[in-house]
């Protein structure tokens, strides 16, 4: 019987590789830029205008007891997120703000240095993602990698593929070599909607855009509306990133980082035949 031996195979090409990591440096920084947009009035809204007697969501420092406390409210559910969000700092050196300094960028009260970073970033954001889009697409990558094939669409093998994620066993061999159902779903549902979608809602909130495309905002219910879908956006990409590096730990750090730095990735096969 032949023994089983370790071998490279190409998973990555060297434009996904860049995107990817372009990505990542554009989505983190845009994340806190964006979380000190917000600082400037932690709330949300749903529609055209603030009712600022009724957000859904809001970060906010409150007396409570003759003592400063952060309450976070999201619909009817109220936290006391006092030292994390809404009144944030070490006891002692604590301010009222949304999120914590360390979350966003400049960590210093500064609304225009926030909004000239975020802009900045937007651009990078949306020209790298141009070029995956076209490589993708041009090069058969989106069509060949990402697109589940009709066997993986079937229930029985989606069923499978939720309990063997639940479990944490991963593929090997030939499995190994392309992505799972899962992996193809949640990948799609980022780049293809989430990530679009956070885009079109930031546009949204553009005066000038606003008045070249006035219809694209009533799509949301008004400006208010599209900052809560860009939130709730950006809300799930962090999920995603924490979801994503999560298995990437518990599936091989070092196998995972060199297929996205070289391109390399190690299967087992049978006998070593690649």
């Amino acid at each position: 019987m032949a023994g089983k031996t370790k071998v490279l195979i190409r998973r990555h090409t060297l434009v996904t590789r860049i995107t990817h990591w372009l990505n990542v440096l554009a989505v983190s920084l845009l994340l806190m830029s964006g979380l000190q947009i917000f600082n400037a009035h932690p709330a949300l809204y749903w529609g055209a205008k603030s009712t600022f007697a009724d957000p859904w969501l809001s970060m906010t420092k409150q007396e409570i007891g003759g003592e400063p406390r952060g309450i976070t409210q999201v619909g009817g559910l109220t936290l006391d997120t006092t030292g994390t969000l809404g009144w944030t700092g070490r006891e002692g050196m604590r301010e009222a703000r949304g999120f914590p300094a360390w979350a966003t960028l400049p960590s210093w009260r500064d609304l225009g240095s926030g909004r000239m970073w975020h802009f900045f970033l937007a651009w990078l954001f949306v020209l790298n993602g141009l070029v995956y889009w076209l490589w993708g697409l041009l090069g058969g990558h989106i069509r060949k990698d990402m697109l589940p094939t009709r066997k993986q669409l079937r229930l029985g093998h989606v069923l499978h593929e939720i309990g063997t994620h639940a479990r944490l066993k991963f593929p090997k061999g030939d499995e190994a070599r392309s992505y799972n159902v899962i992996q193809k779903a949640t990948y799609l549902a980022v780049i293809a909607l989430v990530l679009p979608l956070m885009v079109v809602t930031g546009l949204c909130m553009s005066p000038g855009f606003n008045a070249t495309v006035p219809w694209l905002i009533d799509l949301f219910g008004g400006r208010q509306g599209a900052r809560s879908v860009h939130f709730i956006c950006a809300g799930l990409v962090v999920a995603f990133v924490l979801v994503h590096l999560a298995l990437v730990l518990v599936s091989g750090v070092w196998n995972n980082m060199r297929s996205m730095i070289t391109g390399k990735y190690a299967i087992e096969t049978e006998g070593g035949a690649a």
